[in-house]
């Protein structure tokens, strides 16, 4: 840890889409919390911080804000990306600016505690390499936490999260798992994968979690399931292997399903020819094929995006 004077730097990553309104409580929050802190300081360690806000081509003027809250202070980073490359890119893109001894990631919307964050510090100095904030009482409608718990399932089966650990978009890290984080060149970034494949050592703590600020979400069902294909396909096989299990189980399935009508011609003469039977069994098989096929063709699809070197994001200005 580079510290003088007993001084830990944290930088704070932000990315920032639809927030106009929003970021700069955000803002002022995380600076009171950090002064808070330094005034409660019982032993002379002190808190320096700084604040990346990556605008991921938002479609209202937070650049703008963004540009007004660098100008007044220099601790304040801005990043702007030359298009909408995502939640994930757009932290990707923060993560190599940062220069904190602990870097933190927090929503735009108010939603993460920024009052809070000392709470994650405090764990991760119990030795932890990153530490993830969770929700006791989850301020999100019921179709987002549904959707957090589809992820959390299909994220232990497939891309090893352990079972008791609560992810959230508000959680620290140290440096080193930063910067091994920011080395993944592929544009298919997904945070808690290149977390779980850089270390074990994690931590959970509990956070209060509030209601939006202002707007809505903006992630879809469309937008969350592209995150989850997003993240299993870019960090496993086992979708693949999955695969072949059912392929192998609908091969089984269609063999004893003929075994089966050959010994009812066999014994039974006047059995009726299945037509509806065996069309669903067609439909079924097919079905299952176009799906194996569009399964590995995601796989190849993006084994050719990073082939021709699609950019991870392009920065179109910075402040």
């Amino acid at each position: 840890m580079s510290e003088q004077n007993n001084l830990t730097l944290l930088s704070f990553v932000l990315p920032c889409y639809r927030s106009e309104n929003t970021i700069e409580t955000v803002v002022n929050e995380i600076r009171t919390t950090v002064k808070n802190r330094n005034a409660e300081s019982k032993d002379g360690r002190t808190f320096d911080y700084e604040i990346v806000l990556v605008n991921d081509c938002s479609p209202d003027d937070v650049w703008g804000k963004i540009k007004q809250l660098a100008c007044a202070d220099k601790k304040i980073k801005g990043i702007c990306l030359a298009k909408n490359f995502g939640q994930h890119n757009a932290l990707m893109a923060g993560y190599a600016e940062a220069t904190g001894d602990y870097v933190i990631s927090l929503d735009d919307d108010g939603q993460t505690p920024a009052s809070e964050s000392f709470k994650l510090v405090d764990k991760l100095e119990e030795g932890f390499d990153v530490v993830y904030g969770y929700y006791e009482h989850s301020a999100q409608h019921l179709f987002r936490r549904f959707g957090s718990w589809v992820n959390k399932k299909m994220a232990e089966a497939i891309i090893g999260q352990p079972k008791t650990l609560k992810t959230t978009s508000f959680f620290i890290m140290k440096q080193f798992i930063a910067k091994e984080i920011v080395q993944y060149p592929n544009p298919f970034p997904y945070i808690s994968g290149l977390v779980f494949r850089a270390t074990q050592n994690l931590g959970n703590v509990a956070v209060s979690h509030r209601h939006r600020l202002q707007g809505e979400s903006g992630y879809t069902i469309a937008g969350l399931i592209g995150l989850w294909v997003n993240g299993f396909t870019a960090f496993s096989v086992k979708p693949l292997r999955a695969a072949t299990f059912i392929g192998i189980l609908c091969a089984i399935i269609g063999f004893a399903a003929g075994l089966f009508v050959i010994y009812e011609k066999i014994t039974v003469a006047a059995a009726p020819i299945g037509y509806a039977s065996l069309l669903s069994t067609l439909l079924f098989v097919g079905g299952m094929i176009m799906f194996l096929l569009g399964l590995i063709g995601e796989y190849v699809g993006r084994v050719y995006i990073c082939i021709n070197q699609a950019p991870q994001y392009v920065i179109r200005e910075k402040v």
